[in-house]
């Protein structure tokens, strides 16, 4: 039984073996990677689109209640900034996913198709099918979580912050005239001025993870920025 089962996995390897050493059986082969690839790629991002969709339907529903009646508080609109934030961490999470499907594509383009149509830049990655072969062995986050993090901040969720906190400010002050600004942003339990520091403190925070001027490492280049590497090698990520 073992001398069979070890049989079986030496023809296993000289199988797998062959393939990547004769052009015919290895470019029959990656076409059935590559639509793999993409495909997982359009699964992460539907699920990608999918919280932004939800994130965005909270805050309309959200918006739509408070401004309903004055006499809603203010403060669901923190809870909704929450919500929101929730949102953020599951989104980042989900985009560091499909960063890594979305990369193995790209290299994949940049190294086969684009190669084929243009034969000047084989240079330019030598090792190619050796660095697919070691990330599909060892397959590791292309993108840091602060980059994912930053990213998403700037592209979706800092808009949305922006708009919930405008809305808070328009709550306190326009639509509780009767009350001083601080009372209106009071918290049970929590004076106004608190509130207000600590919200000053989480959109700066915001604004500075957003806009922070750290190398870029997600691949790609179509938003005009220098690309980094597909492969990252750092091992505490």
């Amino acid at each position: 039984m073992d001398e069979t089962s070890d049989r079986h996995d030496t023809q296993d390897q000289e199988v797998a073996a062959d393939a990547g050493t004769d052009p015919e059986e290895f470019l029959s082969l990656l076409p059935h990677f590559y639509r793999g690839s993409v495909t997982q790629a359009t699964s992460a991002q539907d699920r990608l689109d999918r919280t932004t969709d939800w994130a965005i339907t909270l805050i309309a529903a959200l918006l739509s209640i408070v401004f309903a009646s004055e006499d809603i508080p203010a403060y669901l609109l923190l809870i909704g900034l929450v919500l929101l934030s929730m949102f953020l961490f599951f989104e980042v999470r989900r985009y560091r996913f499909y960063d890594v499907w979305r990369s193995q594509v790209r290299f994949v383009q940049e190294n086969v198709f684009a190669n084929a149509f243009d034969p000047a830049g084989v240079e330019q990655h030598p090792n190619w099918r050796e660095e697919i072969g070691n990330d599909l062995r060892q397959p590791t986050f292309k993108v840091s979580y602060l980059e994912a993090l930053s990213r998403r901040l700037r592209r979706v969720y800092a808009l949305l912050f922006v708009v919930v906190g405008l809305a808070w400010v328009s709550k306190i002050i326009l639509f509780s005239p009767e009350a001083q600004w601080t009372e209106a942003a009071e918290l049970p339990g929590i004076p106004g001025v608190v509130v207000i520091t600590a919200l000053t403190v989480f959109y700066i925070a915001v604004l500075l993870i957003a806009f922070w001027p750290d190398e870029r490492e997600a691949k790609g280049e179509i938003h005009d920025v220098e690309p980094g590497q597909w492969k990252e090698t750092n091992n505490e990520r």
